[in-house]
């Protein structure tokens, strides 16, 4: 059987489809091999969320066509769907697959790539059905995903994906808890629920069942010991939904927002449903209702328009807002949207100079809510791999403070334990173990 390697670009998601690619092909009879390695056939799973995402997923490509010259390359993912010509056309590409064939690449393989004649292909806005390849395993992670979710209706004037993965479709409830249980029987202890547009999970049924809905019957049939939810936007966050969260056993006290802009008029033309007076409601609400509660926000800079008038709008809007972290990204103009085409383009070197002042922002935000929990006690997540720089063993709490464990030991791999913290240090937490939960 072939050798193949696989690599993946860009958000949870693709990781999840590239690891459910890996295990099916394993599951088959593959060899699996490191990306860095000799392989018969590269697999690159790519991301167009931005310019530099496609570079980096051409450079992927480059990679694997000097390490190999001989081997076949298949290209799939975002990228993939959106300029499958021009990926065509660089050295070693064997096959570009579209967004919804990505499943069929264990059995494109086993028939032979040369009968797609370059290309397995379909007009992604015609899919309404949920398909993808089942993961029972992450090696080195304590953490399971669970893609539930894909594609997205929003339209956002400056976001690529609706044309790349399609309209929103939802896997089944059903199909959704048998999951679970296999993760949990598989001896995973927290499951992050992921999707592109999370929030909508359930629109696409006949029968309209909502996001609460789902994690209703997950409360109910208590699955897993911790839940976690991926990106979920400012207007899905209902009154019931913060209510359900808050009295929730098993989801995690921690939500990431997108914000994108604190300025209206930006806001606007991004075509976000919210205006920035109505985020910072929504955010006091859920700060209110869920005590200890982390929240990280999306904000974009440099988005056409943005002056420096609407720059001060949203770093005054953060600077308010009781957040945890931020996730700071340039704005990219993607070919095919309607952001691309509006007149006030902004400078790299003043993206670059505005994202420099959000992230300097982020960090201390980080600092100042980690410092909160100094001496108090935080349910810890140990992963299997120690920390890097320190050596001691690292976990996530539930409000999602990264923790350093002292006197962690090896043996406290994949167990929740109860850690005193101690010392902040940079955007972690340092402390020591109390007892196992």
């Amino acid at each position: 059987m072939a050798k193949i390697a696989l690599t993946t670009l860009g958000c949870k998601v693709n990781q999840y489809e590239t690891a459910g690619l890996t295990e099916e092909l394993s599951r088959r009879g593959f060899t699996i091999a490191p990306f860095t390695s000799t392989a018969d056939v590269y697999i690159i799973n790519t991301c167009t969320v931005t310019a530099k995402t496609d570079c980096q997923s051409r450079q992927l490509i480059r990679r694997a066509h000097r390490m190999n010259p001989e081997a076949s390359i298949i290209v799939t993912g975002c990228y993939a769907q959106t300029a499958s010509a021009e990926l065509a056309k660089l050295p070693g590409v064997a096959l570009v697959v579209g967004t919804e064939q990505k499943t069929a690449i264990p059995d494109i393989l086993e028939s032979g790539i040369h009968r797609y004649n370059g290309f397995a292909m379909t007009d992604i806005s015609e899919h309404t059905g949920f398909s993808d390849l089942p993961v029972t395993e992450f090696p080195g992670h304590t953490r399971a995903f669970l893609k539930i979710q894909d594609g997205c209706d929003a339209f956002c004037s400056y976001c690529i994906i609706p044309y790349a993965r399609g309209r929103s479709r939802s896997m089944p409830g059903h199909e959704v808890l048998r999951r679970m249980h296999r993760l949990r029987n598989a001896g995973y202890r927290e499951i992050v629920l992921s999707g592109v547009h999370l929030g909508h999970w359930g629109l696409d049924f006949p029968h309209l069942v909502t996001l609460l809905d789902l994690l209703r019957r997950i409360e109910i049939e208590k699955i897993v010991q911790r839940l976690r939810i991926s990106s979920i936007e400012p207007t899905e966050l209902t009154d019931d939904m913060i209510r359900h969260i808050a009295e929730s056993e098993l989801i995690c006290p921690h939500l990431h927002i997108p914000l994108q802009s604190g300025d209206d008029d930006i806001l606007k033309v991004m075509n976000r449903h919210y205006r920035s007076g109505q985020f910072k409601n929504i955010i006091e609400a859920v700060v209110s209702a869920i005590p200890g509660v982390a929240i990280g926000i999306d904000v974009m800079v440099g988005f056409p328009g943005e002056g420096e008038r609407e720059f001060e709008n949203t770093l005054a809007l953060i600077k308010d807002l009781p957040v945890a972290y931020l996730h700071v990204f340039p704005y990219s103009a993607r070919p095919g949207t309607t952001a691309a085409t509006l007149t006030g383009q902004v400078p790299e070197s003043v993206k670059k100079q505005r994202g420099k002042i959000l992230r300097d922002l982020g960090r201390k935000k980080r600092i100042a809510y980690n410092s909160k929990f100094i001496g108090k006690k935080l349910s810890v997540l140990v992963e299997d791999t120690a920390d890097r720089d320190s050596g001691m063993m690292k976990g996530f709490s539930r409000n999602y403070i990264p923790v350093l464990i002292e006197n962690g030991e090896a043996q406290m791999s994949n167990q929740i334990v109860t850690v005193i913290a101690e010392n902040p240090t940079g955007g972690k937490i340092v402390g020591r173990k109390t007892s196992h939960f």
